[in-house]
This record gives C-alpha cells, structure tokens and sequence, in this order.
C-alpha cells in the first residue's frame, strides 16, 4: 500500500512534465507552420489590394479586379507561359528518363551502376551556380544559342536526378517474382511493364514528377546562366521589381500556390487509395 502511494506521487509530476514538453512541442510546431505560411498569407493578401499605381506595398482596399484583369500586362503573360510550358516539357522529360534511370539502378547490376548512382546524388547535392555555370559552358563550347530550349534542357538535366532517385527507391522495396510470374502467363517485357510494373511504382514516378515541376517553375539561378533573352516568370519579377510589380504577379503566384496545393493532396488521395 505505502509503495503504491509512493509510485502514484513519483508519476504525477512526471505526467505534468509531459503535458509541458508537449504544449511546448505544439507551440513551437504551430510557430513554425505560421512563419513558413506568412508570406505566402501576405503574397496572397495583396491580390486583392486596389492599389492606385504600380507599386503594391501597402494595402489600399479590396478588390477583385486584378483577377478580372489577370491577363493586362503582355510581357508578364508570356514570362508565365514560357515558365509553364517549360516546366511541363521538362516534367515530361525528366520523368521518362528518371523513371528509366530509377528502374536500371534498382532492378539490374551492371558495370558503372555505382558511379551513375553517385552522379544522380552529386546532381542533386551540387550547388545551382555550379550546375549552371557548367551547362551555361557546355552550350557555349557546343556554339548552342541560349533561349528556349537551352532552358528546357537545364531543367531536364537538375530535375530527373530526383525522379531517379524516388523511382529507384519504390523499385527495391518490389518483389521481383511478380515481375517473373507476369512473365511466366506469358506477358512480354512492354505488357509485364506496363501492367505490372509501371502501377506499382506509379506513385514514385508521380511524386518525382510533381518535384521536378516545383523545381522547374521556380528555378532562377540555372535560368538565369541559360535563358540568352527568353524570360521566365522569376525573371521577369526579378527584372521588374526595381521598379515595381504589378497585383498580378501576387495574382498568378496565388494560383500557382493553390494549383501546387491542389496537386499535391490529389496525390496524397491517389498514395492513400492505392495502400
């Protein structure tokens, strides 16, 4: 009796230590979430500013017109849609060919697997002004003028190192007899791929996909080393802002953000069906 009442005195405080350190977890997750939010809350805000002039710093009333008149500043439409049809193109790319690198490194040994493996970690770890600078170089000895595609074809090469890598990780944890036993019913090396294969690392290849397209849209520094006159969206607010932007570059950045939102719970739906 005396050595149960001590046991209930020695585990109340350490319950109310718990309750502490587990406000002081919430709080400073919550701190965290609010600071990393915040700015994307203000970009989102000042969409809806009624702003008189070009410069939109501080709010003026709302309104939505800037939505209505999305479309009223030509150099910034075409900035966004070169940004968008790049990143599609390069999503694209950079899918195939990470998917094709994912599956050699995680399903077959051959010779040079082991430094291929350590050039998509490099890729991935190297610093963008390296990574641009050596693209910008490679163009330049190749006598390639810079523009569009010099653009597509840097993102390409910085984006399918992190598909490669997603994909080969879904490929190790696969057994390797379902592949074996599509093939003994008599499915070929496309069918036993196709319907076999590609369903189960699907999710990879789409996470992979949707990084790559993040990586994409907003890359500046790589762009800048490769662009030649070819503007981006970042490009263009970096060019622009000395001497202000306009609502619609919060406008356009809001959709892109909601879009992004949009994908990435469309894919956390698509994961968890598909457990």
């Amino acid at each position: 009796m005396t050595a149960t009442t001590a046991e209930r005195k020695t585990a109340a405080p350490r319950r109310q230590r718990g309750r502490w350190s587990d406000r002081l977890l919430y709080g400073y997750t919550w701190a965290i979430i609010i600071w990393l939010c915040l700015p994307i809350a203000v970009m989102i805000a000042f969409g809806f500013n009624n702003t008189k002039g070009r410069l939109n710093l501080t709010w003026q009333g709302f309104t939505f017109k800037w939505y209505a008149q999305l479309f009223s500043v030509p150099d910034l439409t075409t900035a966004l849609v070169n940004s968008l049809t790049i990143a599609l193109i390069a999503t694209l790319g950079s899918a195939v060919l990470g998917t094709l690198i994912g599956l050699a490194l995680g399903r077959y040994r051959f010779r040079g697997q082991g430094t291929l493996n350590l050039v998509q970690f490099a890729a991935i770890s190297a610093p963008e002004t390296v990574m641009g600078a050596s693209l910008l170089s490679f163009f330049v000895q190749l006598n390639v003028g810079r523009g569009y595609w010099t653009i597509v074809v840097a993102h390409i090469m910085f984006s399918l190192s992190f598909v490669a890598v997603t994909v080969r990780s879904r490929v190790l944890t696969l057994d390797p007899a379902i592949d074996e036993a599509a093939r003994d019913l008599g499915a070929g090396g496309w069918t036993a791929f196709r319907l076999v294969t590609l369903p189960m690392i699907f999710p990879a290849v789409l996470a992979g996909s949707l990084l790559a397209f993040a990586l994409s849209i907003d890359d500046f520094i790589i762009t800048s080393f490769n662009s030649g006159s070819t503007l981006t969206f970042p490009l263009w607010i970096w060019g622009a802002q000395k001497n202000g932007l306009p609502p619609q570059v919060n406008v356009m950045g809001t959709l892109i953000f909601v879009a992004g939102i949009l994908l990435a719970v469309g894919n956390a739906v698509i994961a968890r069906r598909r457990r």
